[in-house]
């Protein structure tokens, strides 16, 4: 009962807030820098990282939190629409020490059978749509090359 509870409480996203930028790992403290320079460097914004940009979240089945930055929740004073756009926002995601991003309107974590599999809402586009054609991708971690393996479905 334990463990089931405790897999249960590791695989749901938890938002996390980094008090200092520095507590974030490496490569995602790079990604807020970048962001803070971006807003520095137009009209000399100030940059906000707001509630729910870092998120706690199982993304590969081993029980432990991997790191998730969402820029959705990135804000600049003197650009309201510099970190997202028609196609959504860049959501980073760590897994032990890969990184990977991707252009996303929003993103869940999920169980399929024994496998935890990334749902994301993209743009239109990847589906041959144009901006509102609802379109998802769903990937999941390979463990053994260590990155992420999705597919294009092959519908009859």
């Amino acid at each position: 009962m334990a463990a089931a509870l405790l897999a249960t409480i590791t695989a749901l996203p938890v938002p996390a807030f980094a008090s200092e930028i520095s507590e974030l790992p490496e490569k995602l403290q790079e990604k807020v820098v970048q962001a803070q320079q971006a807003c520095s460097d137009f009209e000399d914004g100030q940059f906000s990282l707001e509630w729910g940009a870092v998120t706690r979240v199982d993304l590969d089945g081993d029980l432990r939190s991997d790191w998730v930055l969402n820029e959705m929740f990135f804000t600049c004073s003197s650009a309201v629409s510099l970190y997202c756009g028609t196609g959504g926002c860049m959501s980073h995601f760590l897994v032990g020490d890969e990184f990977a991003s991707l252009l996303n309107r929003g993103w869940d974590v999920v169980d399929l059978g024994p496998n935890r599999v990334l749902l994301t809402d993209v743009h239109g586009s990847q589906c041959g749509g144009i901006d509102p054609t609802p379109c998802v991708t769903a990937s999941m971690w390979d463990k053994e090359t260590a990155q992420w393996r999705s597919t294009t479905a092959e519908w009859e």
